[in-house]
């Protein structure tokens, strides 16, 4: 049986790829997750919690180290700052976890990674910190949340102060897997043979189509999954499918795709008589795009690496629908994605913004006549938003689409503004994520 101790270890390797050499949260997580498969279920929920909750925390953590340790944070070896990091998190948010375990088990850490001169701070700041931390109070909500004050500000301003505290509170509890039910099966069956394989199981929308699952960490296990009858795919996500209206025999081009979720749901929509392009920069992006298609089967879905920024004479007025996902700043996914709060920046939500603009003006032409463009993003900042969207009809020959009978009951009439929705964390059970549809006149 593998020990936490074990686990702790490689929770610290993880940790320091993440926090200190700027590696992505989701794909060191996933990797780490694929490479130990062999720890049980137990092991394996313990140290997803450990990795991506040390993460999101991280400003709480400094905080309340900096309280308790006259050594600055900046200061320390990488490896004990990380020790640290990861034990304060233990202390103040795994109660299942004893307090002297944590101590101790930090200390050990500290000392097989050639550290032992060190185990005796490591263990007095620890101590000191189990000791006192009912006496600890956060002094903002940038560190109650361990949120950059900047989005804070930025949230109270373009959302209002009622919905960035919606959505501190929804990005600050477990986000559970969803998936969607492929196109054309019954759910119901689906959903008997999820809760048969111990998934607990919440039905979101619609038509009982998108599920939640919680108590999974390996959905290639599920038999669904297995079967093909169920895709990795949020809400959100799933949402602009469905806005986009696609019809059976649509030709559809999605112009940055991968790793192919919204295509593979598009080339669901069209049909065997409909065809979808997906695209992206990358050869490796591509190539995980492909594997993706490849495990459902469909054969009216292909992929190719192309630059989005580069007009393709030969696309010209080839597409029914075209779907513009574009790079973003990605704050509407930080529950999914927690080191994303610290990676972002103004400048650098300026400049996607006008990247944005860059595709959309150099792909409008794919657009036949009468067909329809997709745009979304899965951020929720003005700039890549609703400006981007006032931009393009101001300057391109597109009408905007009225997509609100497209959602049914599954969203409140009063998201839905002007032909578009922006959609919240908090308010909606889905990412942060902003769908705009026009129709070329």
């Amino acid at each position: 049986m593998t020990t936490k101790n074990t686990v702790r270890d490689i929770a610290l390797d993880a940790l320091l790829e993440i926090l200190e050499h700027d590696r992505y949260s989701h794909i060191v997580v996933g990797r780490t997750l694929d490479k130990f498969r062999y720890l049980s279920r137990q092991e394996r929920a313990f140290l997803k919690r450990l990795i991506e909750g040390t993460v999101e925390c991280r400003i709480q953590e400094d905080y309340v180290i900096g309280q308790f340790s006259t050594v600055k944070i900046k200061k320390m070896k990488p490896v004990i700052r990380t020790i640290l990091r990861m034990s304060v998190y233990q202390l103040f948010h795994m109660d299942s976890v004893p307090d002297s375990a944590v101590c101790n088990e930090a200390v050990k850490l500290a000392m097989s990674r050639g550290f032992s001169g060190l185990r005796g701070f490591v263990n007095g700041v620890l101590r000191n910190i189990a000791r006192k931390k009912e006496t600890v109070t956060w002094p903002d909500r940038s560190v109650q949340y361990s949120m950059p004050q900047w989005i804070l500000d930025r949230w109270d301003r373009d959302c209002g102060k009622e919905a960035c505290a919606a959505m501190l509170k929804a990005f600050s509890e477990p986000s559970g897997m969803t998936v969607r039910v492929v196109e054309g099966l019954e759910p119901e069956q689906v959903i008997r043979s999820l809760k048969e394989d111990g998934a607990a199981v919440t039905e979101l929308w619609p038509d009982r189509r998108i599920l939640r699952l919680d108590g999974v960490d390996q959905p290639d296990m599920l038999r669904a999954f297995q079967e093909g009858k169920i895709r990795i795919q949020d809400l959100s996500s799933a949402l602009q499918g469905y806005a986009a209206g696609f019809k059976a025999g649509d030709t559809v081009i999605d112009v940055c795709g991968a790793p192919g979720g919204k295509a593979i749901h598009a080339a669901e929509l069209v049909g065997p008589e409909g065809h979808v392009t997906v695209r992206d920069l990358s050869e490796n992006k591509i190539l995980l795009t492909e594997a993706n298609i490849a495990q459902t089967g469909l054969s009216n879905l292909t992929a190719e690496v192309r630059d989005a920024s580069r007009f393709a004479a030969e696309d010209e007025e080839a597409c029914d629908v075209l779907i513009c996902d574009l790079p973003c700043s990605g704050l509407g996914v930080i529950g999914r994605k927690p080191d994303i709060r610290y990676h972002a920046s103004e400048e650098a939500i300026r400049d996607l913004a006008k990247l944005q603009r860059t595709i959309l003006e150099t792909v409008w032409k794919y657009v036949k006549h009468g067909g329809t463009l997709v745009y979304s993003t899965c951020t929720v900042t003005r700039e890549e938003n609703e400006d981007n969207r006032r931009w393009f009809l101001e300057h391109f020959p597109f009408e905007a689409v009225d997509i609100t009978g497209r959602f049914g009951d599954g969203l409140k009439d009063a998201t839905l503004k002007e032909g578009y929705v922006q959609l919240l964390p908090g308010a909606h059970p889905c990412d942060g994520f902003f769908i705009a549809v026009f129709r070329r006149i």
